[in-house]
């Protein structure tokens, strides 16, 4: 790969030049020059900044404050897929399964203990609210979930969330049936506060699960395969200023049951609300380091297929097309034998190669509004004539209508040309 200089955007100059084109004459001193047209090659070259991508690159949060207790790697070592890189010591995260526990032998002990001293009330209405408040809540919780950055950290909340909401259905479902057969008299108010204890116990379990995974992925593994590049673990927090947490405490304190566990399920979900903002933090976490709930550990590379991903210009899109060539330079280290991950590049991409086509030098062209015009010379005058282009490179242009073999055209100071001007 070799260096160069900076060039303007759109063609790009071609290394076949056009032929037919000699024999240029009049004009005098002037600058202007014609010369008959003929046949050559026009290659058009697209140029796109371009960056050099891995096959997968991963970023891996915390998910929960508190400190790094044990550095298993090392900034810029090679990891294998499912190696531990390092463990966290999160009193908090802890804290919240005891309590997610806790509140799921709440939960169990009431569902046991319903009968007697109940007052009437009408269950179906009850029911029904309920209901309402758990669909609205969930739809809120996968909303916040959807946000989440790492893959496999959202991939697990959304599938415990839709765990929990599909069990809820199902003993909500449980308990219209123990309604309607207590509204028949074949069911007493302790069968129906012992089915809605079940639905609301779902719940609970549900939380119980995401902080025992929370817990459980305080000791951080790798996701894949990769070198390792170490973050400040600094600037977490969650993804967004609703907290999961909230929304399943309203549909705890609706269902009449949840207590603390919907803080733990919360939390767990986003990786909690602690951290600071951290920005700028150009330290790396180390043995004993602080880090936020949600905050970016390390990034986890893997440069074993690396591809390259080039923006072209909107005007310039239509032209491009699967099987295009193009070379490719990296201005930053020209010689380098192989490319990494993130380096900036100009990809030159070869979308028309054409030979033996009707053209003329690109000097010859004038744009005028929406057309493209030439000076077509017959008996020693100039007129306006418009053509149409084909493939243009950055000295020679293919006309694909509006001129033919042998006519005259002005090749070199077309634009000090005015309509009938005699040459």
């Amino acid at each position: 790969m070799t260096k160069r200089g900076t060039v303007s955007a759109g063609t790009f100059v071609s290394s076949l030049l056009v032929v037919g084109l000699s024999g240029c004459g009049g004009g005098g001193g002037s600058g202007i020059a014609k010369a008959p047209v003929g046949y050559g090659a026009v290659t058009e070259i697209v140029e796109a900044p371009a960056t050099v991508t891995p096959k997968a690159q991963i970023t891996v949060d915390a998910s929960a404050a508190g400190s790094v207790a044990q550095l298993m790697v090392a900034d810029g070592q090679h990891v294998d897929a499912g190696q531990p890189l390092l463990r966290i010591d999160s009193p908090e995260a802890k804290a919240q399964l005891d309590a997610a526990k806790a509140a799921d032998a709440q939960a169990a002990s009431q569902s046991k203990n319903t009968s007697g001293g109940t007052t009437v009330v009408d269950f179906t209405r009850s029911q029904s609210l309920a209901d309402s408040n758990a669909k609205k809540a969930f739809d809120a919780a996968q909303a916040t979930a959807d946000q989440i950055a790492d893959p496999e950290v959202k991939a697990s909340i959304l599938s415990r969330i839709a765990s929990a909401r599909s069990d809820y259905s199902t003993a909500s479902s449980d308990v219209r049936n123990t309604i309607n057969n207590f509204n028949k008299g074949i069911a007493s108010v302790g069968d129906v506060l012992g089915s809605l204890g079940d639905a609301q116990r779902t719940q609970t379990q549900a939380a119980v699960a995401i902080a025992q995974k929370t817990v459980d992925a305080l000791t951080v593994k790798a996701s894949i395969s990769g070198t390792v590049s170490l973050r400040s673990g600094v600037g977490g927090g969650g993804p967004s200023g609703v907290d999961v947490s909230s929304l399943l405490s309203q549909l705890g304190g609706n269902l009449g049951s949840l207590a603390g566990s919907a803080g733990s399920l919360g939390a767990a979900a986003v990786g909690g609300s602690s951290g600071s903002s951290g920005a700028g933090n150009d330290t790396v976490i180390a043995q004993g380091s602080p880090v936020a709930s949600g905050a970016p550990l390390l990034v986890l590379t893997d440069s074993s297929n690396l591809t390259l991903t080039a923006q072209v210009d909107e005007t310039s899109i239509l032209k491009v097309a699967p099987g295009v060539t193009a070379s490719v330079q990296l201005d930053a280290v020209p010689d380098a034998p192989v490319p990494r991950a993130g380096m900036s590049a100009v990809a030159d991409l070869k979308v028309a190669d054409k030979q033996h086509v009707l053209s003329v030098p690109a000097a010859a062209v004038v744009h005028d509004g929406d057309q493209d015009i030439v000076w077509l010379v017959t008996s020693g005058v100039a007129h306006r004539h418009v053509v149409r282009l084909g493939a243009q490179g950055d000295t020679v242009v293919e006309v694909a209508a509006g001129l033919n073999s042998g006519d005259v055209i002005v090749t070199a100071g077309a634009d000090k040309v005015h309509d009938g001007q005699k040459l």
